[in-house]
């Protein structure tokens, strides 16, 4: 009687355990079926507003041949808002993106009016007085844009690029294109100077030729988007080199524009043509890079210019900006 007993009680705890397992693998099953389809789930909702997500375009805005250019390249990476901007002369500006960036667009497009108006006070009238401007989403379309492919640096915040320039034509398929990073590196003030700097490269483009000494293209582009600001505001670098009494011995080569100098090299560049603009005037600064843009210049190229525009040769013109940088961080 007892064995039997016990025997019973057996088989019901084996039934018990049995029915016990089967319900936790059920449970275990069902769990697992939920963990596997929640990725799912969130992926599909992260895509969600860029497939349904509609283009912000104006009527205008989609009319413009320069959009339908770009067009093609941003598609693929999203939704795209393009806004029209008045510029100068009574011409249309463009600044084309995607929504995730609305913030830097916004600020490019209160900005890009006043920094086609400050161009043209030092460059003059005789450029387009309008620009395609556009913001990258990420740094493959950034590169993209640039026709850049993998070599632009992680570094560049923008730049400027155009069709390929044939000598007597205006050049065609330019715009400005801000890395997708540039508005979390930069402030509203760096994004406006990066606006001119390279909205000034836009406006001579049609006298630049491909091989001319950056320390005229670049320094010329920066005394503009600076234009107004201090010595020591725009060249903190240089000027604490000033104090050392370390003076650069010569006009800055194009090599030294990029690695770790780099800054420096800007600055230095920047301050060339600073000193032009103060010590004979701004005129004379357009004139001199007309001159020195339309080819690519040797030293004695460059003698016979400084020369014509200026009435100082080479070394007398490096012994003189020498002199005013001295003076300059004091």
């Amino acid at each position: 009687m007892r064995m039997r007993r016990v025997r019973a009680w057996w088989l019901a705890r084996r039934r018990f355990e049995f029915c016990l397992t089967v319900a936790m693998v059920v449970a275990l099953t069902g769990f697992c079926g939920a963990l596997i389809m929640l990725p799912n789930a969130e992926g599909t909702h992260a895509e969600t507003p860029r497939a349904v997500t509609a283009d912000a375009i104006g009527q205008a805005a989609a009319a413009d041949p320069r959009l339908a250019d770009v067009r093609r390249s941003i598609e693929p990476f999203g939704p795209i808002i393009a806004e029209e901007v008045a510029t100068g002369n009574g011409q249309q500006s463009l600044v084309v993106g995607h929504p995730e960036q609305h913030t830097e667009i916004g600020l490019l497009q209160q900005e890009l009016a006043a920094a086609t108006t400050a161009v043209t006070e030092v460059w003059g009238p005789d450029w387009a007085q309008s620009a395609l401007v556009v913001v990258a989403s990420s740094p493959s379309e950034f590169a993209g844009l640039v026709h850049a492919g993998s070599t632009i640096s992680a570094e560049v915040a923008a730049a400027s690029v155009a069709d390929p320039f044939v000598a007597g034509s205006s050049p065609t398929g330019q715009r400005i294109v801000f890395s997708a990073d540039a508005g979390r590196r930069l402030d509203d003030t760096g994004m406006r100077t990066l606006l001119r700097h390279e909205l000034t490269h836009i406006a001579t483009r049609a006298e630049t030729r491909d091989g001319a000494p950056l320390w005229m293209l670049e320094g010329f582009a920066d005394y503009t988007a600076h234009l107004g600001h201090r010595f020591t505001q725009v060249a903190p670098t240089l000027a604490a080199q000033i104090r050392q009494r370390e003076l650069p011995r010569d006009l800055p080569p194009d090599a030294a524009f990029t690695g770790p100098a780099a800054a420096a090299t800007y600055e230095q560049a920047w301050s060339v043509c600073a000193f032009v603009a103060e010590k004979y005037d701004r005129s004379r600064l357009v004139e001199l890079y007309r001159r020195i843009a339309a080819a690519k210049q040797s030293p004695v190229s460059e003698n016979q210019i400084l020369q014509d525009v200026l009435g100082a040769g080479r070394a007398d013109f490096i012994a003189d900006w020498r002199n005013w940088l001295s003076a300059q961080a004091v």
